[in-house]
């Protein structure tokens, strides 16, 4: 059942989602915490609470949803944190950030590790939800076809780090540390 409320709703407190067992069919597909409609009134934000496990832990999912309603990367729009600035802050995608801001890291970057075995020259017929782990592999292949000059990534077959200038894949150079330094692990 729905309530409708002409007007803006508004608390000193917090407002919950909840839900158990015996109510679950009370929230969109028992995962839907919220959902907000852009001007179109089909598109949208959309948070989830445990749809998925990913990496051994259940997920929450915050994305904007588009009008195509399928799971192809064009049926999210970006998702923009930071500011309402045009060209400023940071946008997410459904496989893809654009950080317009720096990025300050207080902990070590992990290049991806990709090999033959990560990437498929083909996307997958079919909803990629269905498909997830396959259409994962054509992200990968697409973002390294069609990536620009300084994409980088650690090619796990070779074990080099590779990097893109003026169009060709080039290894970067790397050599042993001195004897003796050690970083304590």
């Amino acid at each position: 059942m729905y309530t409708t409320i002409n007007g803006i709703l508004s608390t000193p407190y917090m407002i919950q989602v909840r839900g158990n067992a015996e109510e679950r069919n009370k929230k969109r597909w028992g995962y839907h915490g919220f959902e907000g409609y852009a001007k179109d009134d089909k598109s949208r934000i959309t948070m989830l609470v445990n749809k998925h496990i990913e990496m051994e832990r259940p997920v929450a999912e915050l994305y904007y949803y588009s009008t195509v309603y399928n799971h192809d990367e064009a049926a999210y729009n970006w998702f923009k944190i930071g500011s309402d600035v045009k060209q400023h802050s940071f946008m997410f995608g459904r496989d893809k950030a654009v950080f317009y801001g720096s990025l300050k890291l207080t902990n070590a970057l992990t290049l991806g590790r990709i090999g033959k075995e990560d990437i498929s020259l083909t996307k997958p017929a079919g909803d990629d939800e269905q498909n997830a782990e396959q259409d994962a592999k054509y992200v990968n292949y697409n973002e390294l076809k069609s990536g620009g000059d300084g994409t980088i990534f650690y090619d796990k077959d070779r074990d080099i780090v590779v990097i893109k200038i003026k169009g060709k894949w080039m290894k970067v150079a790397v050599e042993a540390l001195p004897e003796g330094v050690e970083y304590g692990f």
